[in-house]
């Protein structure tokens, strides 16, 4: 026992490590203020939470758009996040964020093509969905399948690494040198995130994350001001970036690096173009799954109706991708020109966030701004948690193990599942840590294992002729395929690639690689297309019967579903407008984020005009919104 509190022991008597930030009696006031209210939180639906399950998981289907969608937003605002993109910023300048940025255009479209869906579907998680679209024992093998596959080790892995970046930032901050002192502390944080969620389900998910999205996002505000502050100011930023060429090994140029588009004939290049015309359709990747997914879902499914989980999620994919990234950027960007070469001791590429955070952010704010770490740790714990736990007792435990129990028994298995969850993450981050693991390198696993399954969860809605079998084979034949290509069994067709790319090596295709990373998703989804396209036109449709029922209920656009459609719904322009609304959608997430990313470089003439082309569009939609009936504030 006194080796488990070890560390928090030595923090609490005030010892200072070399290279941490020494907190006083006032920061940790503000921590445990901090941790009390979240438990406060937590106390306070307790009872709402017990009466049945779908107030456990989904607060009882009466949630307004704001609060979802800020819930979406602090979801993906995990203490990962900035390391992440720090990282990606060291190694291939600000246009790496392409590997996430890309997303915005399956993200708009889920906004307008599937949020209302998902709502009318009226199931308690997404994976309840495969017995509502699909039928017999096909249905339900899927339904297990994917339960089990995404309770255990996807949802494991995402908070391995979640916990993994806390592991950083704990050491980093506090000075905890060995792995047993990171992970006993990131356990202590795990241990209170359970708390509350146990307690409360998605209740004190959604009120935590509202507190914990403030905080956070104000915090990374201040600490980037703080950060440019301490090279000059922002007018001064790109200057000093322009004098780090001749002594920074990693980035090259400074131009490359300030880049919002990656140079032509660059190693990032074709990556680039594959993010943009390929991945973000294809590729299945928690938080941003084609035809929407996972916790996304599970926000739509708690919103109060179609509109909310429309509004929800547009102002999710708003502030998720035009209005947070420029904090974290900024503040990578001084990591490098004030710590050209971090070591590992300095936490290393990925660290180098916490490395400006523990030098250059004023005393007064370190108590909050730890804090706010934590918040941006919770809000995503918090939500796997609940989300895992789902799925075992609605698809797993009461599906298939124990059907027909009442309500109370469901809320009783569902907080023994939350902890079955915690435990198990826990697991996976003792194994990442002691594996040297990057944040990096599993978000880029998870990208390539789900490569190709995309277009299934996408034409699911809008084709009848998909069944069971084409979920079945897509996952399977992604896993497969991009395992196999990062092993050396691939490395025969890796030879018949590097004819057509010679810049590609002859060894097995590594994800942190980004040329052959692009190469992994481009043969993957080939692969994985081709496998389910065929499978699909080989077995079996779905009963009349079951196409209708679904039809009926979710009422996708006629479009794929004709025979089953009445001649009303035939005339409807559905997918017209939800095309128009999508293209205004995109544009005005990327003019946002671009125009403001212009303005803060000092190209303030094309800056101004892209900003005022985002709220053109968002003008634009709004109305179109309105006319059609789907604004949430009609």
């Amino acid at each position: 026992m006194a080796v488990f509190f070890e560390p928090l022991t030595a923090v609490v008597r005030g010892v200072r490590f070399r290279g941490s930030m020494e907190l006083k009696a006032l920061d940790w006031a503000v921590i445990a203020v901090y941790f009390a209210l979240n438990l406060g939180i937590g106390f306070y639906y307790m009872r709402r939470a017990s009466g049945d399950v779908g107030e456990f998981f989904l607060s009882g289907r009466n949630v307004s758009w704001w609060l979802a969608g800020t819930s979406m937003v602090a979801t993906t605002f995990g203490a990962d996040t900035p390391l992440v993109v720090t990282g990606l910023v060291y190694n291939q300048g600000i246009a790496g964020n392409w590997l996430w940025w890309s997303f915005a255009l399956s993200g708009m479209l889920t906004v307008f093509f599937f949020a209302p869906l998902w709502r009318r579907a009226q199931v308690l998680t997404d994976m309840e969905f495969a017995e509502l679209r699909y039928s017999g024992g096909p249905a339900k093998f899927l339904r297990g399948f994917r339960a089990v596959y995404l309770a255990l080790p996807v949802n494991t892995i995402i908070m391995g690494w979640v916990n993994l970046a806390m592991c950083k930032v704990l050491a980093l901050t506090l000075g905890l040198t060995t792995n047993r002192q990171q992970l006993t502390a990131v356990f202590c944080c795990l241990a209170l995130t359970l708390a509350y969620n146990t307690i409360s389900g998605m209740w004190a998910v959604l009120w935590t994350d509202l507190v914990q999205f403030v905080l956070k996002f104000s915090m990374v505000i201040l600490l980037a001001y703080f950060a440019v502050k301490a090279v000059g100011g922002m007018h001064s930023l790109a200057g000093l970036v322009q004098n780090f060429d001749a002594a920074h090994p990693v980035a090259g140029h400074a131009r490359d690096t300030l880049s919002f588009v990656p140079a032509w004939g660059s190693g990032f290049f074709l990556s680039f173009l594959v993010l943009m015309s390929l991945n973000w359709w294809a590729s299945w990747y928690p938080g941003a799954e084609p035809g929407g997914g996972g916790y996304i879902a599970q926000r739509i499914f708690s919103a109060k109706n179609e509109k909310h989980s429309l509004g929800a999620t547009l102002w999710f994919n708003i502030a998720h991708y035009a209005l947070r990234p420029w904090p974290w950027i900024a503040t990578a960007l001084v990591a490098m020109v004030l710590l050209p070469s971090p070591t590992e001791a300095q936490g290393g590429m990925e660290g180098a966030y916490v490395w400006v955070m523990v030098h250059y952010l004023p005393p007064s704010l370190r108590g909050l701004m730890l804090a706010g770490f934590a918040a941006a740790y919770m809000s995503t714990i918090g939500t796997h948690l609940n989300l895992g736990a789902s799925y075992m007792v609605n698809d797993i435990y009461g599906r298939f193990l124990a059907p027909g129990k009442s309500e109370k028994h469901y809320v009783a298995a569902s907080r023994l599942a939350t902890i079955l969850v915690a435990l198990l993450s826990a697991g996976s981050t003792y194994y990442m840590q002691t594996h040297g693991a990057s944040i990096a390198a599993a978000w880029k696993f998870l990208l390539a294992l789900g490569a190709g399954a995309g277009l299934v969860f996408i034409l699911r809605w809008y084709w009848w002729r998909i069944n069971a079998w084409s979920e079945i084979t897509a996952m399977t034949a992604a896993a497969t395929i991009s395992l196999t290509l990062e092993s050396t069994l691939a490395l025969p067709v890796v030879r018949m690639l590097h004819r057509i790319d010679p810049m590609l090596a002859i060894a097995p295709l590594n994800s942190d690689d980004p040329h052959a990373f692009a190469w992994l998703m481009l043969t993957t989804t080939t692969g994985t297309t081709l496998l389910w396209l065929g499978v699909t036109l080989a077995t079996r449709p779905e009963s009349e019967e079951t196409l209708q029922k679904f039809y009926t209920l979710v009422r996708p656009a006629a479009f794929g579903w004709r025979r089953f459609a009445s001649e009303v719904e035939r005339q409807e322009p559905t997918l017209r407008y939800n095309f128009y609304h999508w293209v205004l959608g995109f544009t005005l997430v990327y003019s946002m984020l671009f125009g403001v990313g212009n303005v803060l470089f000092g190209r303030y003439g094309m800056g101004i005009g892209m900003i005022v082309l985002s709220l053109v569009c968002l003008t634009v939609l709004f109305r179109s919104l309105e006319r059609r009936g789907w604004s949430v504030f009609q």
